[in-house]
Order: C-alpha cells, then sequence, then structure tokens
C-alpha cells in the first residue's frame, strides 16, 4: 500500500532523535552525580551521549535551522563537565 508522505516522518525522526538526546544526557547526569563523573558508567553515557548528537547533527545539516533544544541541552553538558577539572 502507498503512503503519502507530507515531510512529517523527518519531523516524527527529529524529534525522536531530541528524546533520545535528552534521555541520555539524564542518564549521564544521574550516573555523574550518584556514581562520579569519571565513573566507567558515566563515560559511557558521555560517548553514547557524544554519538547521538553527533548523528543528529549529520542527519540535521541538511535541515535548515538546528533544534534549539539541544543547543540548550548541549550547553548545559558543557556546563556541567568543567566540574571533572576542579
Amino acid at each position: 500500500m502507498y503512503k503519502y508522505s507530507n515531510g512529517s516522518s523527518h519531523q516524527n525522526n527529529e524529534i525522536d532523535m531530541i528524546e533520545q538526546i535528552k534521555a541520555k544526557r539524564e542518564l549521564m547526569i544521574k550516573s555523574a552525580n550518584t556514581l562520579g563523573y569519571t565513573s566507567e558508567e558515566t563515560v559511557k553515557y558521555s560517548q553514547e551521549l557524544d554519538e547521538l548528537i553527533n548523528k543528529y547533527h549529520k542527519i540535521m545539516g541538511q535541515a535548515p535551522r538546528p533544534n534549539d533544544e539541544v543547543k540548550i541541552a548541549f550547553k548545559q553538558m558543557i556546563m556541567i563537565w568543567p566540574k571533572v577539572l576542579v
């Protein structure tokens, strides 16, 4: 059966990716707060978050405007990580 595509599939993928990024970020923050910033689990979540963000940027690079929610999440993540260096 033929499905009519009106571009909402692209938008759904973008929303799904943003939700994945948010969820992974929350896991990373919780892990950092309970196990420490350099724990194996926290580092794993951080690497997975990096991969999701890179994938998002690669896919959305073709879009006219990057999503503001990802920008905010990325800025918040950057604000957390300097604490590791202290």
